[in-house]
């Protein structure tokens, strides 16, 4: 009699599991945004509520916590029970943080799940238009005459923009001033006053400035052209070599994730990111919709981690 319950039991326990899973989500979702609302990271994350929330059959809340170039949502998230209902919308700072603060409260990859990309989000090279440069290599050019006279701004220490900026300093040997600026609103204030010559700045507050004519576009630094801004030529484009810097963005879990709620918001994502309308609406914020499993992005982030681990070492970046 015993054999036979437990050869009940030994078929029974994965059907349980079984329906647990089927079971998630049960309960609200949180988001979290480890920037202000209304940048890129806020603007994306509120984009994919509607058809997350129609996929999962349960309500995704976004929750703001900015602060140390994302570091304070992250470590909210690492900390978080593995259970699928805290989420965070990282972008390519998790991979920077690692070599630019020495202690920082989580590790990275260690206490995050991957679970998708969603976006692809070149930044794009601006100037102010009273300086005398129209290509790359007139900035280059006029940095080299005024060899630690120009300055670029960055939405703060650490930032993606901050290293963007420092990996073309590598690339091309010019000396660039840096000066951090308390988020992406007065970094561009700074810009359009004349105070900043130089910003490498999210596609989405500058293009404005750009199709008026108050600032001028030089390069964006992706792979290829972006369609929000097709005449702009790309750095590889404007003659430089591994000068590209992507903001990605990527929905992360804490660690020990159960596979098959990996296995449920991917498909949620993939089914998101494949809607036309929400292609459009990230285009229009210039990024790119981009679906991956989990195991791609977590190639990726590896790959990341060591590239601006690099870039970071050799320009000096240490936040205390």
């Amino acid at each position: 009699m015993f054999r036979k319950y437990l050869f009940l039991l030994i078929f029974l326990i994965p059907s349980i599991g079984a329906a647990q899973n089927q079971l998630y989500p049960t309960k609200p979702l949180r988001m979290v945004v480890g920037f202000a609302a209304g940048g890129a990271p806020d603007i994306l994350a509120r984009l994919l509520v509607q058809p997350l929330n129609e996929k999962l059959g349960q309500l995704l809340v976004v929750d703001n916590r900015p602060g140390a170039t994302s570091n304070i949502g992250a470590e909210i998230v690492a900390r978080a029970p593995a259970d699928g209902y805290t989420l965070f919308i990282a972008t390519v700072s998790v991979a920077i943080s690692p070599s630019v603060y020495p202690a920082l409260p989580f590790k990275v990859p260690q206490d995050f799940t991957p679970v998708s990309m969603v976006a692809s989000v070149p930044l794009i090279l601006v100037v102010h238009p009273g300086l005398p440069v129209k290509t790359v290599q007139d900035l280059i050019r006029v940095a080299k005459e005024r060899a630690g006279q120009l300055n670029y701004a960055s939405v703060g220490n650490g930032s993606p923009q901050h290293l963007a900026a420092e990996l073309f300093k590598l690339r091309t040997g010019t000396q660039l001033v840096h000066v951090p600026y308390k988020g992406g609103a007065p970094a561009n204030t700074a810009l359009l006053g004349g105070e900043a010559h130089v910003y490498f700045s999210g596609m989405p507050p500058a293009l404005p400035h750009v199709n008026s004519g108050r600032l001028r576009a030089l390069a964006v630094t992706a792979p290829k052209r972006s369609p929000a801004a097709p005449d702009v030529p790309t750095v590889g484009e404007a003659g430089l070599r591994n000068a590209e810097a992507d903001n990605w963005h990527a929905v992360l879990g804490p660690a020990g994730l159960p596979a098959a709620v990996v296995r449920t918001l991917n498909g949620a994502l993939a089914t998101a990111l494949g809607q036309p309308a929400i292609q459009t609406q990230f285009a229009t914020q210039g990024a790119e919709a981009r679906h991956s499993t989990p195991e791609a992005l977590g190639r990726h982030m590896q790959i990341e981690i060591a590239k601006w681990h690099d870039v970071a070492r050799a320009a000096g970046v240490k936040i205390q």
